[in-house]
C-alpha cells in the first residue's frame, strides 16, 4: 500500500486546485499547500493521479469551461478567460484537441463528450485499503427518507455484460463514462448507477450499469456504446445517509447501503416496484452521504 501521507498530500493539491482553478496555478503553490518540495509534490501527483499537475488542471479547466458553454449569452472568449487561457484562439486548439469540436460549435450544438471529473484521491485510497470489508459500526446511522415524483422520461445507459455492481462495471467499461453522461445538457437529474429489474434487462447484460435520465421527447445523437429506452411515470423513494468524511468513504457507504436493503417501505405505506425502474445510487460525496432511489407505488 502507497504512503497514506502522499495521498493526503495529494488531496490538499487537489482542495487547492479546485479552489483556485479560475486562477493562474504554479507549482510553488500547490507544493505550499501539499507542505512537500515541488520536486516531490508533482512526483506523487503523476504518481496517484496519472497525471501531471498542469495536465491535469488543463483537463479540469477545459472540462469546466464545456459546462459553461451550455449557458446562453455567453461568449467564447469570456468563457477562454475564465479558464485561464490567454486568448481566443489558444483556448478553440486546446478545447478542439481535448473534445473534437470546436468550442464555437459546441456552444450551439452540446453533443455528448468525455469531461474530466476527477475524483477525491482520499476516496479513492479509503477505497483500495477497504474494498470488500462490510464492518457495520457499533453506532447506528440515521437514514433520512423521502418520497419524490418522476415524470414519463427516457433513460441513456451503457450496459455491461457481467457487472453486478460499481466496481466490476468499472472493471468491464472503465470509469470515465460518468463524464459523457454528465456532459448531455438535457439532463433531468446528474448521473446514477442502476440495478437493473429483469424486464428492463437484455439478454447477455449486466445487472448493474450507469446512465441518466433525459425529457422523454430527447431525440438527440447518442454516443456510441450508449442505447436509449423509455420509462413511465413514478414515485420513488429516496433514501439518504448521513454526511462523512472523505476518508471513511468505504464505511459510511457499506453501512448506508446495509441499511438500505433493510429498509421497509410499508412504514410509509409503500411497497417496492422494481418493474417500473431500476434502482439506483447517485454518486457518493461526503458532504451529502450516500444516497438511493427505489421506484415504490402506494399500497391497497
Amino acid at each position: 500500500m502507497k504512503n497514506r501521507e502522499n495521498y493526503e498530500a495529494v488531496q490538499r493539491m487537489q482542495n487547492y486546485i479546485d479552489e483556485h482553478f479560475a486562477e493562474p496555478i504554479t507549482l510553488y503553490q500547490l507544493a505550499l499547500a501539499a507542505g512537500y518540495s515541488p520536486y516531490h509534490c508533482a512526483r506523487i501527483f503523476k504518481e496517484l493521479t496519472d497525471k501531471t499537475p498542469f495536465e491535469y488542471i488543463r483537463k479540469l479547466r477545459l472540462s469546466k469551461s464545456a459546462l459553461a458553454l451550455w449557458k446562453e449569452k455567453v461568449k467564447v472568449l469570456d468563457v477562454a478567460l475564465d479558464s485561464v487561457f490567454h486568448s481566443h484562439e489558444g483556448f478553440a486548439r486546446a478545447f478542439s484537441k481535448e473534445f473534437g469540436v470546436t468550442p464555437k460549435v459546441y456552444s450551439k450544438n452540446p453533443k455528448p463528450i468525455q469531461l474530466f471529473m476527477p475524483d477525491s484521491i482520499l476516496s479513492y485510497y479509503s477505497l483500495i485499503s477497504k474494498k470488500g470489508d462490510r464492518v457495520m459500526s457499533e453506532k447506528a446511522k440515521t437514514i433520512f427518507v423521502k418520497t419524490a415524483k418522476r415524470p414519463k422520461r427516457k433513460l441513456i445507459l451503457k450496459r455491461a455484460v457481467k457487472a453486478t455492481n460499481y466496481f466490476e462495471y468499472c472493471e468491464e467499461v472503465g470509469c470515465d463514462i460518468w463524464g459523457v453522461l454528465s456532459s448531455i445538457k438535457e439532463a433531468l437529474y446528474e448521473p446514477i448507477g442502476m440495478w437493473m429489474p429483469d424486464n428492463l434487462r437484455l439478454a447477455g447484460t449486466s445487472v448493474y450499469t450507469q446512465g441518466v435520465e433525459v425529457p422523454f421527447d430527447y431525440s438527440c445523437e447518442l454516443p456510441n456504446g450508449y442505447e436509449i429506452i423509455e420509462l413511465p411515470a413514478c414515485e420513488i423513494l429516496i433514501m439518504q445517509g448521513e454526511p462523512y468524511d472523505d476518508e471513511q468513504f468505504i464505511d459510511a457507504v457499506n453501512e448506508a447501503m446495509e441499511q438500505m436493503s433493510k429498509f421497509n417501505p410499508q412504514t410509509y405505506g409503500y411497497e417496492w416496484a422494481d418493474d417500473v425502474a431500476p434502482r439506483f445510487q447517485l454518486s457518493p460525496q461526503g458532504y451529502r452521504g450516500y444516497i438511493e432511489g427505489r421506484a415504490v407505488r402506494k399500497m391497497r
